[in-house]
C-alpha cells in the first residue's frame, strides 16, 4: 500500500467573474521512505498540490488516499489532529516565533499531543539534537542565522517522528552554502526512514531526491528516477 496516492486530482478557484484551473487530473503515488521534488515553474500548481497532500485544501474533483484512507471521510478537525500527528512542514520563511527559544519553538507541535511535559522534553532535545543545535537551545530564533532558522524549522518538523516531511522551498532564502547544509540535513532524514516531499523551483536541489514530478500548467509534464543524484555519506554529499 502506498503512503500516498492521488487519482485524477483537480482543483478549480472560483469567483464572482471566472474560474482558475490549478491541477488538471493529477495522478501518481508516493511510497513510504521516497525521497519526491515536485518541481515546476511558478503558477504550475506545485504550491496547490502541496496544499491538497498537507491537509490545507481540499480537491475540487478526483481521490487522495493518505495511508490507505480517503481524505473525504474526514472532518476538518479530524484532519487538522492528522497533520498534527502525521505531518512536518518546513516553510522557506522559516515560520518561527521569533521572541521564544529554539527550544519552545521545537517544542509547539507537542503542545497538543497530549504528552506529559517530561516526554515533551525529551522528545523535543531528540530532535534538536538530529539537526546540531543543542548549544543554542535557550537563544531566542530572532538570534540565529538564516540557516540556523532552517534547522529549528527541521527539528519543530521532525518533532512529532511524522510519516511524512513536506519540505517547502527549504533553500529559497539561505546562500549555496547554506542551502547545502540543509539538504544535508533533509538526505539523512530520508536515509532514516522518512518520507520526504521536496517543492522547489531549483534543479540543482531537486537533484537530492531519488524521483523528480515537474508540474506545468496543472499537469504532469514528467515523473521520472533522478540520474546523477546526490547522495549523503556520513553527513557529506557526493555526486
Amino acid at each position: 500500500m502506498a503512503l500516498i496516492e492521488v487519482k485524477n486530482l483537480e482543483k478549480i478557484y472560483s469567483d464572482e467573474k471566472m474560474e482558475t484551473v490549478a491541477l488538471r487530473g493529477v495522478s501518481f503515488n508516493i511510497e513510504q521512505g521516497e525521497f519526491v521534488a515536485i518541481t515546476g515553474p511558478s503558477g504550475s500548481g506545485k504550491s496547490t498540490l502541496l496544499h491538497i497532500l498537507g491537509f490545507l485544501e481540499r480537491p475540487s474533483k478526483g481521490e487522495y488516499y493518505f495511508e490507505g484512507k480517503t481524505i473525504n471521510d474526514y472532518s476538518p478537525e479530524e484532519l487538522a489532529h492528522l497533520r498534527n500527528k502525521k505531518m512536518g512542514f518546513i516553510f522557506q520563511m522559516f515560520n518561527l516565533l521569533p521572541r521564544t527559544t529554539v527550544l519552545e519553538n521545537v517544542k509547539l507541535p507537542l503542545l497538543y499531543a497530549g504528552l506529559k511535559e517530561s516526554a515533551q522534553n525529551a522528545l523535543t532535545l531528540k530532535a534538536i539534537e538530529a539537526v546540531g543545535l543543542t548549544h543554542r537551545l535557550n537563544h531566542e530564533t530572532s538570534q540565529l542565522s538564516g540557516g540556523e532558522k532552517q534547522r529549528v524549522a527541521i527539528a519543530r518538523a521532525l518533532v512529532n517522528n511524522p510519516s511524512v516531511i513536506f519540505a517547502d522551498e527549504p533553500t529559497g532564502n539561505l546562500d549555496s552554502k547554506s542551502g547545502g547544509q540543509i539538504m544535508e540535513i533533509i538526505g539523512s532524514l530520508n536515509q532514516q526512514g522518512h518520507t520526504i516531499i521536496l517543492i522547489t523551483h531549483e534543479t540543482y536541489t531537486a537533484e537530492y531526491a531519488e524521483r523528480v514530478i515537474n508540474l506545468k500548467d496543472g499537469q504532469i509534464e514528467s515523473d521520472k528516477k533522478v540520474s546523477g543524484r546526490h547522495f549523503v555519506y556520513k553527513d557529506h554529499f557526493v555526486k
